[in-house]
């Protein structure tokens, strides 16, 4: 089905599990496609496929080769493999994103699908492939896929331009959201499989030799990327702010999570533990307001004592200050951070919330 028309006048289709683009004239595109990637002039088409061959199951290639592979992917969409290139995800096409902003003549279009719940990451995070590995199984589980299509002429290194713009963009959307990576304590930037398609039209008279950030090219470039980047996260995953509002989604990335602290709880109560219950309170006071604004508070704390913007002393200062406050709030006793140290920090946090749940569970008791 025909899904959209373009300023361009190419038309936008979904068909196959695939999000396709053909186009009606010549294109300067610019894309991180395996297959057909880089600058090329030669295109007839582009395509975004979803390789997911169901739940729980890995994608997997179809040939021998990943090349092989995408010519098959190609030819099966019914296209020329040899004038398209194309990018796989495990994402849903039904939960594309089509944003577009228009300023004068201007017109540029992001269409994103994508997840990074599984593989989110931040650029930098440890990594283990150096090595060339059996490519026999193909991970594109949360992969953001952009198509970014420009209604104006671009010089080569334009385009490039566009493409790096438009990677601020989708990073600038996850910091948003506050999207921790899953290798590291940091936030995410994108995922390990993201790829991008930037698509600009030499048949139209606007001509523009910027696009970067002081660009009304560069702006508009944000403003479309960035709300689809989270629309399209929201609907492959549920990613959003409502489901941000959580004090162990913020504490995730550093390690505080409902295993971790259910241990902590069983090792240290002499009474009968019923775990189910402990879960229960720890989940009602996930997303309470105030234990959320002030668990947001701590963990930018614990950023800015990992980026060195802030010195050791002055993280526990501030953390015993929210500590103290948080405590009086739930009318338990105050821990205290005993050192500088990262850990030390954490452990503060987890010994308080274990004393607000032991508190409320003791009060739940004490009315039976």
């Amino acid at each position: 089905m025909k899904i959209c028309t373009l300023a361009t006048g190419d038309h936008v289709y979904r068909y196959y599990k695939s999000i396709v683009i053909l186009f009606e004239q010549p294109r300067k595109v610019i894309s991180t496609a395996i297959v057909n990637g880089g600058y090329r002039e030669d295109l007839t088409a582009v395509f975004n496929n979803d390789c997911n061959p169901g739940a729980g199951m890995a994608c997997t290639l179809r040939a021998p080769t990943y090349q092989e592979h995408i010519k098959l992917i190609t030819e099966e969409i019914g296209l020329d493999p040899l004038a398209t290139a194309g990018m796989e995800t495990a994402a849903s096409m039904q939960n594309v994103a089509i944003h577009t902003e228009r300023y004068e003549t201007l017109t540029v279009t992001a269409i994103v699908t994508g997840g990074i719940e599984v593989n989110g990451g931040r650029v930098g995070d440890p990594a283990d492939y150096y090595q060339p590995i059996d490519k026999g199984t193909v991970e594109k589980p949360g992969t953001i896929n952009i198509i970014l299509i420009i209604d104006a002429d671009l010089p080569p290194g334009i385009v490039s331009r566009a493409l790096v713009t438009c990677t601020e963009a989708k990073t600038a959307a996850l910091q948003e959201l506050m999207a921790g990576s899953n290798y590291s304590t940091g936030l995410a930037t994108g995922s390990g499989t993201d790829q991008t398609i930037v698509i600009a039209n030499p048949a139209s008279p606007l001509h523009l030799e910027c696009a970067g950030k002081h660009s009304k090219l560069g702006e508009l470039i944000g403003r479309t990327v960035m709300p689809a980047v989270k629309e399209a996260v929201f609907k492959q995953t549920g990613l959003s702010p409502e489901q941000q509002h959580s004090m162990l989604r913020r504490f995730k990335r550093y390690g505080l999570a409902e295993e971790e602290l259910w241990q902590a709880y069983a090792d240290n109560t002499d009474k009968a533990v019923i775990k189910p219950k402990f879960l229960h309170e720890l989940y009602q006071l996930d997303s309470d307001n105030c234990l959320v604004t002030y668990s947001a508070l701590y963990v930018h704390l614990l950023d800015e004592l990992q980026w060195e913007l802030l010195s050791g002393r002055e993280v526990q200062q501030a953390g015993n200050e929210l500590l103290t406050a948080v405590a009086a709030k739930y009318g338990v006793a105050a821990p205290v951070i005993a050192d500088t140290s990262m850990v030390s920090c954490l452990k503060a946090w987890q010994a308080l919330l274990l004393s607000i749940i032991t508190n409320t569970i003791h009060k739940t008791e004490e009315e039976k």
